[in-house]
């Protein structure tokens, strides 16, 4: 099984130099591939939780792909409704292409409702307007020569473990309870699955009751990571920030909860 990691590519302590730093750390620990998300419009509702400067993802890894050795690289995950299919296409394929193949389209629905409305975008249709538009760069990939990306399709719902079946080769569930992941695993014949889990590390255990993967001590986050490899997950994103935008000014406090997690997992393997 191999592990990633999600960076924050937005926040006022994030800038070129940060992300250079990020990439040398999560490729130094050994870890597998290093992920960012994606905002267009910064609207209010987006702020709160992701402010400015916030990098696009292509553009971001497009950079991170000639200083990253071989980590892969991906989007945990890319708002499909905001672009047009055409271009997602063409940029994924431009992405897989110059990276030599390390490229991992994750989509998701997207949630922000004031975005939607800034890029005029229906916030109502955006499932709809998801599964047309993950048929639509499927359909643009098998015209064209050369290895697709990775699809993997966010989301819990009824409805994305749907669409993760029809257009996805991994359900990428965010941030779920191991209990919760097993159950949607043993109702549905899903094509992969590669889970993103929070990294928040606690000093004492966490109460067990309802406990998302990734927090608590760090038995207990390496048990996580486990338990998800005896699920069959294939790779498994960690994802250190936690909604505080001052977080991204002090990435040394993720930096150290990584490197614990990485070599206790190693011991553990």
């Amino acid at each position: 099984m191999q592990l990633g990691v999600n960076v924050p590519n937005f926040g006022p302590g994030t800038d070129p130099g940060v992300l250079r730093e990020w990439a040398r750390v999560v490729a130094g620990l050994g870890f597998d591939l290093l992920m960012v998300s994606d905002h267009v419009a910064i609207t209010p509702d987006v702020a709160q939780r992701y402010p400015e400067p916030f990098y696009d993802p292509f553009t971001t890894l497009s950079w991170l792909a000639g200083i990253s050795g071989e980590l892969r690289l991906g989007t945990t995950v890319l708002v499909l409704p905001y672009r047009h299919p055409l271009l997602v296409a063409r940029m994924a394929t431009s992405l897989q292409r110059l990276s030599g193949g390390r490229f991992v389209l994750g989509v998701g629905v997207g949630w922000a409702r004031q975005e939607f409305d800034a890029l005029g975008v229906p916030f109502g249709a955006r499932g709809r307007l998801t599964d047309e538009y993950l048929g639509a760069v499927r359909e643009a990939w098998r015209a064209e020569e050369g290895s697709a990306p990775e699809v993997w399709v966010g989301g819990h719902s009824a409805a994305a473990v749907r669409r993760a079946v029809r257009f996805g080769d991994a359900w990428h569930p965010l941030r779920l309870p191991v209990t919760r992941m097993r159950s949607v695993l043993a109702d549905n014949a899903l094509p992969g699955f590669a889970p993103r889990i929070a990294l928040r590390l606690t000093d004492a255990p966490v109460e067990e009751d309802g406990r998302p993967a990734g927090v608590g001590d760090l038995e207990q986050i390496v048990g996580d990571l486990g338990e998800l490899r005896g699920l069959g997950a294939r790779t498994v994103v960690l994802d250190p920030y936690d909604g505080d935008p001052a977080q991204t000014r002090r990435p040394q406090v993720a930096w150290r909860a990584l490197t614990g997690v990485a070599e206790r997992w190693r011991t553990a393997s």
